[in-house]
């Protein structure tokens, strides 16, 4: 990596991973660099070496560093402070400047957003909304970003209306592996119609959530319900439920998935089960545009 000579680099600083590009002045995408250096590792004095550590062969021509992510959280390597929405998902001016100790670093964060009423914050996915908006330009309608933390978007005339946040990802993730769930749920297959029924199930009587949780439990025990569909039917209970509170955001609306290709895909088949033919974004690319609209101000700081 040591001849890479970017104009200037992309980093998205995420809770259990850092990534890195660089990047050419026409856009071009020289090299990438991963590593499982996250905020939730880091103290507060960690973060400039483990970014030296990752794109430290890069910096032979200064090349200014746009971030975003949990780097700009509270416990991040320096806080940038939450902009209120309604607003544009990124403002130049809203950077905040990471205080470094090596001269050739020059470290810009970009802020999250937040919502007053009712309380909801996001960081890192306002820079994925950012570049949807330049990869659709004129965009007006509803952004699902499917993931941890899913987040649905209501856009118009280029600014973040609103949003809501639905905790879907964590608590898959805590049932299929930490609850009593977790012992009909080995492996990682799958079952299609046991998602549509679930997601039509849990659309139809969201309050019933609950009790079809721990029926995937007993089916398994008494009625030999096998691994690939109690999964698929916890993932479509789970989404199901989270669209039958999404309702106003998407019903009747234009909808953008922006996410990791399998999870968007299971929302994608969710939404048409519902007559919903939604368009679909790469997180990367988003990420990629987003942190682009911010470089000219960090370059012309130099």
């Amino acid at each position: 990596m040591s001849d890479v000579a970017p104009a200037w680099i992309a980093v998205d600083w995420g809770t259990s991973n850092l990534r890195a590009w660089a990047i050419a002045g026409d856009g071009q995408v020289l090299a990438e660099a991963v590593s499982d250096e996250g905020m939730g590792k880091l103290s507060r004095e960690g973060f400039e070496p483990a970014l030296l550590r990752l794109i430290g062969p890069w910096l032979a021509g200064k090349a200014p560093v746009v971030a975003c992510g949990m780097v700009g959280s509270r416990q991040g390597w320096c806080e940038a402070p939450y902009r209120t929405v309604p607003c544009t998902p990124l403002d130049i001016a809203g950077q905040v400047m990471a205080p470094t100790t090596d001269p050739r670093l020059r470290v810009s964060i970009a802020p999250g957003l937040k919502q007053t009423s009712p309380a909801d914050v996001m960081r890192g996915e306002e820079t994925q909304i950012a570049g949807a908006l330049r990869l659709l330009p004129g965009y007006d309608g509803v952004l699902c970003l499917p993931g941890t933390h899913s987040k649905w978007v209501h856009i118009s005339a280029g600014e973040v209306v609103s949003f809501q946040t639905f905790m879907t990802g964590e608590m898959f993730a805590l049932l299929s592996e930490a609850s009593v769930l977790r012992h009909g749920m080995q492996g990682e297959g799958w079952n299609d119609a046991a998602f549509d029924a679930a997601v039509s199930d849990a659309l139809s009587r969201p309050e019933r959530l609950g009790a079809r949780l721990f029926s995937l439990r007993a089916e398994g025990l008494i009625a030999g319900l096998s691994p690939q569909a109690a999964r698929a039917r916890l993932s479509g209970l789970l989404i199901g439920t989270e669209l039958a509170a999404a309702k106003p955001y998407w019903l009747g609306q234009r909808v953008t998935l922006i996410g990791a290709e399998k999870l968007s895909a299971a929302y994608a088949r969710a939404l048409e089960l519902q007559g919903i033919e939604a368009h679909r974004l790469n997180a990367t690319d988003c990420t990629l545009a987003g942190l682009a609209s911010l470089f000219p101000q960090t370059e012309g700081a130099r």
